[in-house]
């Protein structure tokens, strides 16, 4: 699994309880795993939610090692984290803040290897209905929501495979050979998604949605 995938995963049909659980049951549930450790910010809190979102993982059938499978970047940032807090003698938030990101990437897991993409774009564009009462637009948010997660790990996959390609020549070492490829591919990848959001027909872009021009000041 290369690193456009393991951040989030890739759904693959499965039995487990967790594959059977309606998806906006599985929303409240990642975010009632992720979201208070970081208000409580205790280590035990942080320890929790880690033990359930793996728990909940495991107990569904998936493996440790699909479930644990984030990619060395993001394993690297938590080192990092956990190493600056540490070197700063803050040694509880050397467990609880890296952690606390790592909870919430398991936690988001529980979603994205259980559920097929459109299924969660479904469900978050039902439950952001009630944005319709102050001008907003569901499905808008949902697409920009899929173009983030779709996104990131490709960007993420750019970086390593320019950095693989460098090695390959023997200059991993040289910062303008090892970026220069990721920032022309990403964007690349970035005209390639708008020129296919335009040939679907943005939000903006749709008659509806412009704004109308008074016909006596069309006509005069």
């Amino acid at each position: 699994m290369n690193a456009r995938t393991t951040l989030f995963g890739t759904f693959e049909p499965g039995d487990g309880w967790l594959f059977r659980m309606p998806v906006g049951w599985k929303y409240a549930l990642m975010l009632g795993i992720a979201l208070p450790p970081l208000f409580i910010w205790e280590w035990w809190a942080t320890l929790a939610a880690l033990v359930l979102a793996v728990g909940a993982l495991l107990s569904s059938g998936i493996g440790a090692r699909r479930a644990l499978a984030l990619g060395w970047y993001l394993w690297a940032l938590l080192a990092a984290m956990a190493l600056y807090q540490a070197a700063s003698t803050l040694f509880e938030a050397a467990f609880v803040s890296p952690g606390n990101v790592l909870a919430a990437v398991l936690a988001s897991r529980m979603l994205t290897l259980t559920t097929s993409t459109p299924d969660l774009m479904d469900a978050l564009s039902t439950a952001l209905r009630p944005i319709r009462l102050v001008g907003g637009n569901p499905d808008s948010v949902s697409l920009v929501i899929a173009l983030m997660l779709r996104s990131i790990p490709y960007l993420a996959g750019s970086l390593q495979d320019a950095r693989d390609a460098a090695r390959a020549r023997g200059s991993e070492r040289n910062p303008v050979l090892l970026l220069s490829p990721a920032v022309v591919g990403s964007v690349a990848y970035a005209q390639r998604t708008g020129e296919a959001l335009h040939a679907r027909g943005l939000p903006g872009d749709r008659p509806d949605d412009r704004p109308r021009i008074n016909a006596g000041r069309a006509s005069s």
